[in-house]
């Protein structure tokens, strides 16, 4: 599968690896808010080795980190900071990972714009993840022994299934995953217990979706939307 993203990644336009330009990037500010805090707002710290590709103009090399917060892919020039242009035309690939803007909604019709990452390509459905940040801001009476408690900044994952533009989350959890894709929860169920899937590893998620799809076609309904089942939270 990760070979099919790259080829992918690297056929949609002319192979230019050259220097990232100006017109791609924008002046960003500095986060500071967290510095304090435990954990970081990075998917990296560090910038890592990326490409980033331009359907306009082509392919280039340069270094890129994901910064959860502002839900942006930052670059640094010497002491200045910037960020990649949001644009659907315009995506990136760092330390495996393949960031697409995009600009989906819920099945209830609410916007949901941002940098999704691409893990499972198929014919009628697409799978993504999508790195978010969970804050606990910090605890200045502390516990009971009297010791404040600093502040805490996570990255958390949530994976989605996308068809036509359409998102619907996929829970990392069983009973919650099998009433989203409740109208063959009986099926799933006992698919889960004899292959052991377990939910929380991304290959396995991918499997259980592969399945649902599976089913649904045995159904022999030309439409097969796997996004028939309306879930609740989105």
């Amino acid at each position: 599968m990760r070979k099919i993203l790259q080829f992918l990644f690297l056929i949609m336009s002319p192979v230019l690896f050259a220097q990232l330009p100006q017109s791609l990037l924008k002046p960003a500010k500095r986060v500071t808010t967290f510095d304090e805090y435990d954990g970081s707002i990075f998917k990296s710290l560090k910038y890592k080795d990326a490409s980033v590709i331009d359907e306009k103009s082509g392919t280039f090399d340069t270094k890129l980190r994901y910064n959860a917060y502002n839900d942006a892919l930052e670059h640094k020039k010497g002491s200045e900071l910037f960020e990649l242009v949001k644009n659907p035309t315009a995506h990136a690939r760092i330390d495996g990972d393949y960031y697409y803007y995009c600009n989906f909604k819920t099945q209830r019709g609410l916007k949901r714009p941002g940098y999704y990452v691409l893990v499972e390509l198929n014919e009628q459905y697409r799978i993504y993840k999508k790195y978010n940040v969970k804050i606990t801001k910090p605890d200045k009476r502390g516990s009971a022994s009297g010791t404040a408690t600093p502040g805490k900044v996570q990255i958390k994952t949530k994976y989605y299934l996308e068809e036509r533009g359409v998102i619907m989350e996929l829970p990392m959890n069983k009973k919650k995953v099998l009433a989203a894709l409740g109208d063959k929860e009986e099926e799933l169920k006992t698919y889960m217990k004899k292959e052991k899937i377990k939910v929380r590893k991304e290959e396995d998620l991918i499997r259980l979706v592969s399945r649902y799809n599976a089913l649904k076609n045995m159904d022999g309904n030309p439409s097969r939307s796997l996004l028939s089942t309306r879930s609740r939270r989105n």
